[in-house]
């Protein structure tokens, strides 16, 4: 069985992140942050995509902005590492995840052509710990540096911690299914021969 790990440290005069991934693992995680609500959100990522995650992040100039954009960015770089070619992968993934009164719904296509829509229908202007400007661009952020096709969309609800957490956890599930290794696949599943 091939191996499906990957580790990036991202280092600049804003931040410090380092993101270790393995994706055949068991949820488990190790997330450090400094901001409660999006060690919340990562750990959920982590548990329901059934990759091991763990992630360190560190501000060198004190902007929360910073520090999330930079987290974001390393995570999504570091799947997309640990996915390598892409071969004998299922490729396509959905899930619709309810949290209570809210309903979230991501499609992904782990093919290499970057595209992205995200909707999360937030009301508030913060959540926890949180602006819910730095909760959209966290989104933002992961989506575009996943290198691949994502739609990720909060159907309905009330409550923005809730909608914030339905997503986040049907990202994982949909990332889980499109990401898992189909045995019948003996290359990479594409017509064109490559992803």
């Amino acid at each position: 069985m091939i191996s499906r790990k990957a580790s990036i440290k991202r280092n600049t005069k804003e931040t410090r992140i380092s993101v270790s991934v393995t994706l055949d693992g068991h949820g488990k995680t190790h997330v450090r942050t400094g901001i409660n609500f999006l060690d919340h959100l990562i750990v959920s990522f982590g548990k329901h995509s059934m990759m091991d995650l763990k992630v360190d992040a560190k501000s060198n100039d004190n902007i929360t902005h910073h520090l999330i954009e930079d987290t974001a960015i390393t995570m999504g770089q570091t799947i997309d590492k640990a996915l390598g070619s892409r071969g004998k992968i299922t490729r396509f993934g959905y899930a619709s995840v309810p949290m209570d009164e809210s309903l979230a719904e991501a499609s992904i296509d782990l093919v290499r052509r970057p595209f992205w829509k995200l909707g999360l229908d937030i009301k508030q202007s913060k959540i926890e710990d949180m602006t819910s400007e730095d909760l959209e661009h966290f989104f933002q952020s992961l989506l575009q540096n996943l290198s691949c096709c994502v739609h990720l969309d909060v159907k309905y609800g009330d409550n923005d911690h809730h909608k914030a957490e339905a997503a986040i956890k049907s990202l994982a599930v949909a990332l889980r299914n499109a990401s898992a290794l189909d045995k019948r696949q003996k290359n990479v599943p594409s017509t064109k021969g490559s992803m």
